[in-house]
């Protein structure tokens, strides 16, 4: 897990380079071409997060009605859903769910444009899809995905806004932002932060976590590491989620991780940490919104947002909220692995778990 989560600054790279960033744009160009109307994601477990993300990108920077779709629909009661004029978009890293892969079959047939998203290009996923993105993460030796969730981020990332342009090209000022993302992701995964705040949680009992806009996918692929590593019940909340009722159990006993970003999304958590403060939670925030708590950063802070200060803090490097999601996990996953060290588990063999999970 270790190996693989060092490589993901190198894997950005590779995705910038023009044998993947060229087959993603034209897949973006013919979508574009083609309009779709509204546009829905299938997948399962650490990928659904990244489709999470893709939806809300679709929502906020194409203006178009995006949604998860629920597999079972088609794969268990037999629903052939109308998806004409439909981009129908499965996100998987194996892409060996044969359930993932008869909702392409279905919406293909059906008159949708179908494009899989897999580290896996000659997989069932792949063959169902009309067309294919490779996010190129190469092998992945820990069961708990990391290096093709950040894959996935940013081959979503560069299909949307591909799509958004109409031709698949991106603007230069974006293609820079992009292209320093390798960097961004080096100088945050030198930080030390993330393994030393790791004994704070080791006899933790349950944990929540918690983001807002495009910080919430994070949110919830946070506590699917810790549940997948640490074994450490976990359970993940919008921001706004909590404040309807979750927030009754926060407390000192019952530790808070907050992605707090930059944007519309980081602001609108400045009243959920309130709340938090008021019930004495222990907060450690991630995020380049965040105001530092005397524990180190990878960043500048912005103190912009948190007030009052957590009690512990990851600031990272400020850039566009978008993007955010890609740095913002990184921190997390050594955290994670730091923790299930110290709780004496196997991070690279989670008990009861394999690489590829088949569902139907």
């Amino acid at each position: 897990m270790a190996a693989d989560i060092a490589e993901q600054p190198a894997g950005y790279a590779r995705l910038r380079q023009p044998a993947y960033a060229d087959p993603i744009a034209a897949v973006a160009a013919v979508v574009a071409r083609r309009r779709p109307r509204h546009v829905v994601f299938t997948a399962r477990g650490t990928s659904d997060h990244a489709a999470l993300y893709a939806a809300y990108l679709t929502e906020i920077r194409l203006g178009l009605p995006a949604g998860l779709a629920s597999p079972s629909a088609v794969t268990l009661f037999g629903a052939r859903p109308d998806l004409r004029d439909a981009l129908v978009v499965g996100v998987s890293q194996s892409g060996g769910s044969p359930d993932l892969a008869e909702v392409l079959r279905v919406a293909r047939a059906g008159g949708a444009t179908t494009v899989a998203v897999t580290n896996q290009p000659d997989s069932p996923l792949a063959e169902a899809a009309e067309l294919t993105i490779d996010i190129a993460a190469g092998h992945e030796r820990a069961v708990a995905a990391t290096k093709t969730y950040t894959a996935q981020l940013l081959a979503l990332l560069m299909l949307i806004e591909g799509i958004r342009a109409g031709d698949g090209s991106l603007p230069a000022d974006e293609r820079a932002a992009l292209d320093a993302l390798p960097e961004l992701a080096e100088r945050v995964l030198a930080d030390p932060v993330p393994t030393e705040l790791a004994p704070r949680y080791r006899f933790a009992a349950q944990l929540v976590t918690t983001g807002r806009g495009y910080a919430y996918p994070t949110a919830r692929e946070i506590a699917l590491k810790l549940m997948e590593t640490s074994y450490l019940p976990a359970l993940a909340f919008s921001g706004a989620d909590l404040l309807h009722g979750p927030l009754a159990m926060a407390d000192p006993d019952v530790p808070v991780i907050a992605v707090v970003g930059t944007g519309p999304g980081g602001s609108a958590m400045r009243e959920v940490l309130r709340r938090l403060a008021e019930r004495r939670a222990d907060v450690l925030t991630i995020g380049a919104g965040v105001t530092s708590a005397g524990t180190g950063s990878a960043g500048t802070a912005s103190g912009d947002v948190t007030d009052p200060a957590p009690a512990a803090a990851i600031v990272l490097p400020r850039v566009d909220e978008r993007y955010a999601p890609l740095l913002d996990i990184l921190p997390a996953q050594r955290l994670a692995l730091a923790l299930a060290v110290a709780r004496g588990e196997d991070p690279d063999a989670p008990r009861g778990l394999a690489k590829v999970t088949a569902t139907r």
